[in-house]
Order: structure tokens, then C-alpha cells, then sequence
């Protein structure tokens, strides 16, 4: 007969040691410590870079203050944008009216934060278009390579040889011009149309390097070999993977969009009347500097802010996610 005392002490495992080969080191520690040592991925290292940088933080907050402006204008003002009396023309700024009056008597400061919507609602939509367009067209011909390959990459040198500018008055005049009688969302929708068409090539070359560099990884070659198809590797590893140059070159084109929409509203062939936008408050202005200079003082000034708050925050994220920047 066996002992029983003995016959416990085989079977029954001591509580601090492992009970088989291979167990993890930190199976003894609580639950919060073995969340804290788990791995972070590529997104994961880059915001706790990104929590440590004042200027993500300052950038964000004046990002999220145009967002607000854009979206619910009213809770900043109850002034009217559009109308206004000759008998305020030019009147400087006073405790009545903050940034004074335009020469048609409407006050700048309701202009300027509703100028905000137009301003940012053309920027975000041509963003995203150009970054689906141009990511689109990146992924297929960095994936498939060969003619597919070439021919998209001619078609996008086609485009390369096209003047921005150029380009933008000729697609504008063509559809926006002297005569039109197009409504406020059919003019934007117009600027956002020529900034997508002319700026798609940029992104479809970065997503086919990044595409170029990474489809031959370890990972992709065993996803192959496994049998997965194009769809699957291109939508579970090869985008996301490859989003991080977009993700920067994309929040800082939507300052660059800001800035390009107000200087083609400056120049008379972007945003129009009944659209209220700081490039066009900026083109009214222009006549005025010296007399008023304050009709271009505010919209420039928070043109300006908004360019930068967008591009410092792409800078931010650039070296949370490049780890030789950080």
C-alpha cells in the first residue's frame, strides 16, 4: 500500500513554481503587471511617444478648436456671416464687434468663425478623397507590378506634368466660372474635385514604395504559402503596414489643402459668393490694407493657425512613428 502523504507530495505542485515547461514568467504576478509587460505594437510605441510631446498636445487642441468652430460656428457667435449694413462699412474693431466690420458692414469676427467650415470641410474631403484614390491606385500597382504597374505609374506621370495651378484654373473656370449659377456645396464640391484630381499621384507613389518594400516580407510570403489570397494580404497585412507614411503625409496635406484653397479663392476662381471662407475674406481685403488693415489681420491670422496646427501635428506624428527620429 502506498503512502497517501507521499503520493500528495508527487502529485500536488507547489504554488510557486510552474506547472508545466514553458510557462511565462510572469504567470505569479498580478493582472495589471502582465498587461504592463506586454509587447506594444507600431501604433502602441507611437502614441506613448506621442503623449510625451507638447507639441501634439498644443497642435491637437487647436485642431479640435477649428473642428468645434467648423462644426457648431453658433456657440462661438451669434452674428451674421452673410448680411450686413453700409452704414457699419470699414468700422474698426470695438466691445460691439471684436474684429470690426467689412466694407459692406458685415462683421468679420461671425465671417471668420464661420469661414472656419468652409475652409476645413474642403480640406478634410479632399484629403480623404486623395488618400483613397491615390492609396487605391499605390496598393494595385506596387501588389501586381508588371504592366499593371506601368501603366499606372504613366498615368500618374501625366498628371505630375500638370501646373497646380494650371490645372486648378482650368478645371475651375471650365465648371466654375463667370456666368455659373452654382450653389455653396456644388462650389465646394467643385475645389474639392480639383484638389483630388491634382494631388492623387503624390500618394500613389508613396503607397507603392511602401507597398514595393514590404510585399516581399516573411509574413507575406507565408500568408501566400498558406493560401491566402490578394484580397486577404493586401487587407491584413499589407495595409496596415503600410498606413504609417500615409497617416503623416495625410495630416500634413490637410494644412496644405487650407492654404491652397484660400490662395485659389484669393485668386477668383475657387470659393465664391455665398461661401464664406478666409481666402475669400483675405481677397476682399486686399484692396483695403492700408486704409483696414484689420479686414486681413484676422482671417490670415487664423489661416495661419490652422496651416500650422495641422502640419506641426504631422511633424509630431512623423517622429512617433519613424523610431530613428525619436
Amino acid at each position: 500500500m502506498s503512502d497517501p502523504s507521499a503520493a500528495s507530495m508527487v502529485s500536488t505542485p507547489r504554488p510557486e513554481q510552474p506547472t508545466e515547461f514553458g510557462a511565462p514568467t510572469n504567470a505569479g504576478l498580478p493582472e495589471s503587471a502582465q498587461k504592463q509587460t506586454k509587447p506594444r505594437g507600431l501604433l502602441g510605441d507611437a502614441w506613448r511617444d506621442l503623449r510625451r510631446k507638447p507639441l501634439f498636445w498644443i497642435s491637437a487642441a487647436f485642431i479640435l478648436l477649428f473642428v468645434v468652430m467648423s462644426a457648431f460656428p453658433s456657440l462661438f457667435t451669434s452674428g451674421d456671416a452673410v448680411n450686413g449694413a453700409l452704414s457699419r462699412s470699414r468700422v474698426e474693431p470695438s466691445a460691439d464687434a471684436w474684429f470690426g466690420y467689412d466694407v459692406q458692414g458685415r462683421d468679420v469676427y461671425a465671417r471668420t468663425i464661420y469661414g472656419a467650415r468652409a475652409s476645413i470641410v474642403v480640406a478634410l474631403l479632399s484629403t480623404f478623397g486623395t488618400l483613397l484614390i491615390g492609396g487605391a491606385m499605390g496598393i494595385i500597382a506596387g501588389y501586381k507590378g508588371g504592366w499593371v504597374d506601368g501603366l499606372l505609374s504613366r498615368v500618374a506621370d501625366i498628371f505630375f506634368g500638370l501646373p497646380f495651378v494650371l490645372g486648378a484654373i482650368v478645371i475651375l473656370t471650365t465648371f466654375n466660372g463667370a456666368g455659373t449659377d452654382n450653389n455653396e456645396w456644388k462650389i465646394m464640391g467643385l475645389v474639392i474635385m480639383s484638389l483630388v484630381v491634382l494631388s492623387w499621384p503624390v500618394v500613389m507613389r508613396l503607397m507603392r514604395s511602401s507597398v514595393l518594400a514590404t510585399k516581399e516580407a516573411d509574413y507575406i510570403v507565408a500568408a501566400r504559402a498558406l493560401g491566402a489570397g490578394s484580397g486577404r494580404i493586401i487587407l491584413k497585412h499589407l495595409l496596415p503596414n503600410c498606413l504609417a507614411p500615409l497617416l503623416v503625409y495625410g495630416t500634413i496635406m490637410v494644412g496644405s489643402f487650407i492654404g491652397a484653397e484660400a490662395t485659389l479663392s484669393f485668386l477668383g476662381i475657387g470659393l465664391k459668393t455665398p461661401v464664406v471662407s478666409w481666402g475669400i475674406m483675405i481677397s476682399e481685403a486686399q484692396n483695403y490694407l492700408r486704409v483696414s488693415p484689420f479686414l486681413l489681420f484676422f482671417p490670415s491670422a487664423f489661416l495661419v493657425t490652422a496651416v500650422l496646427s495641422f502640419v506641426m501635428l504631422g511633424e509630431a506624428v512623423r517622429e512617433a512613428l519613424d523610431p530613428k527620429l525619436r
